[in-house]
């Protein structure tokens, strides 16, 4: 479970970098002349080049397992890893080992995707759930053959790929190649848990500071104590029965909302727009929460008992001090009640019980330290009230929109999500002083300085979304992508071979020759292969340096299993893919290209190879 938390946790490091940047400004620079797993561990993503991209193996990228097996019905889910996707027109399934028959096959409605080589298809991003109804009266199978076709959204596309799931009465769920894949899953799920633990801690961190919650510490931390004079180690210890308390709380409350989201299984029913976009709207209604609009608390039939209660419990003991962290926990502040909801949204939609608890156990732990703090060594150590608590609370603001962003991103076209993007970081220059005239110094100067890149930004954004763009980090990138393109695509400039003997034999005599060569790996099915096809490999600036080389291209459409003995043996999962080798028949492998890059990274790679001869 803990791997789904890189779904759309990747999604992954761009889009949190992006939040964190305007977090990181609306809080600690904001003036209070003014007014984006793991709640957002989700967003993470891989940042470099496309060049620099590390695919995964297919077993590890998409991972089948059955989740029950009855006579009449099998059900399974693909695992599938963040930015990653699924065809669901490849898609296959078989009975083996019995006379029984698939007579029904239930998918859920895929992503839409338009492309202009394949036309309208439908993908499956995160996790897939797969039913299929067996005809009755069959003797039981033993296992399930299953066949599928996945590509990542950095540009590469894996060849088909065929799996034997067994069923109830074998020792493994899946096939011995899956149960490698497994363990490398099963680490970058940890590092993910790991991220998403640390961003709720900091999360809690800062909401101490916020106006609802700072000028409370000091009066909850003598109500906790009992009294004032009690050495330091009694004071650490009744604190921390308090904080544990409290956090123990939030920790069944996210047990309970994990098992309640598998139960539901939101996972699979996040490929609706309509769950997608009824999650955004509750994140702007949270986010219209921390701007003031409107309060946001528990019912009074919940909130009130627990605060009568709360009065009658007296501090100094430690029972009383874990119960004081129980009822605290329960009646949750306007500034905490946004956030936490949001983290509660995050976590259902994970289906991860204990994920979900250890991270709201991260959160309230990070809301604790500075009660712990305050109880040894006293008020002082916290600042000053002021208007800049305000500052923190709309910086939270800020972020609950950048979430619901993200979310639409799945189902709105890419330039509008832009714009979106666009919009935010422009409220966000607002915010921190854009338009204010008075004279600032020192920090107030540098968030003037921060609004105008901020507004810069979002200039280059809205301009990106008017060109069509769709990525936030790289706005601009569309209007950059034109110039010279070669009309039509020349089939014959490349020797198009179908096996690997035939590659091999024409390096050779590339060798004998004393040329280099350049073999590229392509497919009818893989679509980054048609987009290098038209926007690299028939640019003039690419052929005029191509031309020296002998050019070779393995169509591994049919995916024989000499095909795929090849690709194991060049460690590569499938097209698109270069590799240049040198006059004397030698791979520079430092040079070589899998996936879809940029133009310039491509000459640059050919460049390299034509210098190195």
């Amino acid at each position: 479970m803990a791997d789904k938390l890189l779904a759309d946790m990747h999604m992954l490091f761009q889009r949190l970098l992006l939040v964190f940047f305007l977090l990181v400004s609306g809080s600690a620079l904001a003036e209070p002349s003014t007014s984006n797993n793991a709640t957002l561990s989700n967003l993470f993503g891989n940042v470099g080049s496309s060049s620099a991209t590390q695919f995964l193996p297919v077993h590890e990228a998409f991972r089948p397992g059955i989740v029950e097996a009855q006579a009449e019905r099998i059900q399974l889910q693909f695992d599938i890893a963040p930015e990653y996707y699924l065809y669901r027109h490849r898609l296959k399934f078989e009975l083996l080992g019995g006379d029984g028959q698939i007579s029904q096959i239930n998918l859920p409605d895929g992503i839409h995707k338009t492309d202009e080589f394949f036309g309208d298809v439908e993908v499956y991003y995160n996790s897939l759930e797969v039913v299929l109804d067996i005809a009755p009266g069959s003797a039981p199978a033993s296992q399930l053959r299953v066949e599928y076709q996945g590509c990542a959204d950095a540009g590469l596309c894996y060849p088909p790929e065929t799996v034997l799931l067994d069923l109830p009465g074998a020792e493994a769920r899946t096939g011995g190649s899956l149960g490698a894949a497994s363990s490398g899953a099963d680490t970058r799920g940890d590092q993910a848990l790991w991220w998403s633990l640390l961003l709720l801690f900091a999360a809690g961190l800062a909401l101490t500071f916020t106006p609802c919650v700072l000028p409370m510490v000091p009066i909850l931390t003598g109500l906790v104590l009992g009294r004032a004079n009690i050495d330091r180690s009694r004071a650490f210890v009744l604190s921390l029965s308090y904080v544990l308390g409290m956090a123990l709380t939030f920790a069944l409350v996210g047990a309970l909302i994990g098992l309640f989201g598998a139960a539901l299984n939101i996972q699979a029913r996040l490929q609706s727009p309509w769950v997608l976009g009824t999650f955004a709207v509750f994140f702007v209604l949270f986010a219209l929460a921390m701007f003031d609009v409107f309060s946001l608390r528990l019912p009074a039939f919940i909130r009130e008992p627990a605060e009568r209660l709360g009065s009658r419990t007296q501090g100094g003991s430690i029972p009383g001090a874990a119960l004081m962290g129980v009822l605290s926990s329960l009646v949750v502040s306007p500034c905490i009640s946004a956030p936490l909801a949001g983290a509660l949204i995050y976590i259902s939609a994970t289906g991860d019980a204990l994920g979900g608890a250890l991270q709201l156990f991260a959160l309230a732990i990070g809301m604790g330290v500075p009660l712990i703090l305050v109880a040894m060594f006293g008020s002082t150590l916290l600042p000053r009230s002021g208007p800049w608590l305000n500052s923190v609370k709309q910086a939270f603001g800020f972020g609950l929109l950048a979430v619901a962003i993200w979310l639409l991103e799945r189902v709105i076209p890419g330039p509008l999500s832009l714009a979106l993007w666009a919009a935010l970081a422009a409220g966000l220059a607002v915010q921190l002083g854009l338009f204010d005239r008075g004279q600032r110094s020192g920090i107030g100067r540098a968030a003037q300085t921060a609004a105008l890149l901020l507004a810069i930004y979002a200039t280059a954004t809205l301009f990106g979304a008017l060109a069509g763009g769709s990525d936030p980090l790289r706005p601009l990138q569309s209007l950059r992508a034109g110039g010279p393109v070669a009309e039509a695509v020349d089939g014959g400039y490349f020797n198009k071979v179908a096996s690997a003997a035939a590659v091999r034999q024409q390096l050779a005599q590339a060798r004998e020759q004393g040329q280099p060569a350049i073999v590229e790996l392509s497919a009818d099915w893989c679509i980054s292969c048609k987009v290098i096809e038209r926007e690299i490999i028939n640019h003039p600036s690419v052929r005029s340096g191509l031309d020296s080389f002998v050019r070779i291209q393995l169509d591994v459409t049919d995916n024989t299993p000499e095909q795929r003995a090849w690709l194991t043996e060049q460690q590569l999962f499938g097209p698109p893919a270069f590799l240049f080798y040198d006059t004397a028949g030698q791979e520079q492998a430092d040079l070589r290209i899998q996936g879809e890059v940029p133009r310039e990274t491509f000459i640059r790679h050919m460049n390299a190879a034509v210098e190195a001869g």
